[in-house]
Parts: structure tokens; sequence; C-alpha cells
């Protein structure tokens, strides 16, 4: 294509399918955050809340009370109030997405738990490389990239009853940014 009024060629960005998701952070009662631990083709590894894309007509808390018992089994965790939202690009199986997610917040009852090897199994085939708990000061001083990139400070900013942050478009760091 070319731009008529400077006589040169124009490059148009390659159009990304827009797609809904929802997340949750689940804490510990000593406010660890268990996250997922993803390689992505455009952002390289990166760690992740439990969840996904939307089914169609599901609202992002259906999606993401869904998400979360399937990638971790715990069905007595429950997403409460909203977090966040915010806007994301990445490649997903081939395809180039834009990604609007909601995330929640929740605390899980009871000691800090793990997954089950039957979640850990299906992991495998969603590209899910694996999982652990992050304490507030591991998620402060990490080098390694979090999505949301500024999650820390969501959670060290939030109070009962506060409103949703809206991030807006976090463009993610490229898998040549993460590696060097």
């Amino acid at each position: 294509m070319r731009d008529a009024a400077r006589g040169r060629r124009v490059t148009l960005a390659r159009p990304r399918t827009p797609r809904r998701a929802a997340r949750t952070v689940v804490r510990d009662a000593l406010g660890a955050v268990f996250l997922l631990r993803y390689d992505n083709k455009e952002v390289g590894p990166h760690w992740a809340l439990p969840g996904g894309g939307l089914d169609p007509g599901e609202s992002p808390r259906e999606g993401a009370r869904r998400e979360l018992r399937e990638e971790t089994g715990w069905h007595d965790v429950e997403p409460g109030p909203l977090l966040c939202t915010w806007t994301h690009d990445f490649t997903r199986a081939g395809t180039t997405v834009r990604q609007h997610e909601h995330i929640y917040l929740a605390d899980a009852p009871g000691p800090r738990r793990e997954l089950g090897p039957e979640v850990a199994a299906d992991h495998l085939a969603d590209g899910i490389l694996g999982s652990r708990w992050w304490s507030p000061a591991e998620l402060r001083r990490t080098d390694e990239q979090i999505w949301p990139p500024t999650l820390h400070e969501l959670l060290d900013g939030w109070s009962p009853g506060a409103p949703a942050a809206d991030l807006g478009h976090v463009p993610a760091r490229s898998r040549s940014d993460a590696s060097g």
C-alpha cells in the first residue's frame, strides 16, 4: 500500500483478534499469590494468574470462577472483588490477540495448597509449564515477567471497597526484550 501524499510504501500492522478473558488473584493467609508459568511465542516465559478466555454469554466473574476451577481444581475458592481491568497483546495458537481481562481477588481458605497431579497433566497440553506461590516480597523484587506487570503495586495499593483500577493497554515485553 502507498501513502499517496508522501509517495512512500506504508506497512499496516497485522490486525489482532479481540478476546475477552478473566483471571483470579488467589492469595493465601500470608498474602502470597498463586501464579502459573507459561512460555508464549511472542512474549516468552512469564507468570500469570489462573484464568483464560470467556465462553459465549459468560460474564467475566463466571469465567473467572470456571477457569479457576479448571486450572487449579480448587472448588472452594470464589472470585471476590474486581481488582482491575487491562488489555494486552500476545499470540495464541498462531493468532495475534488483543485480550481484555477482568482480574478478581480471592482468598484461599485453609493452608496453602498445591495442584493435584490430574490438573498438572492437563497443564502441559495448555502450555502451562508449572506453578508456584509468590510472597509479596518476591513479587516486588523479581526480574521475571509477571502478567499484569504491575500486580505487586495493585495488591499493595488495594483496600476493601476500593474501585477497580483500569490499567488500559499495557504493552508486553517481547521475547527479545525479556532475554536482554
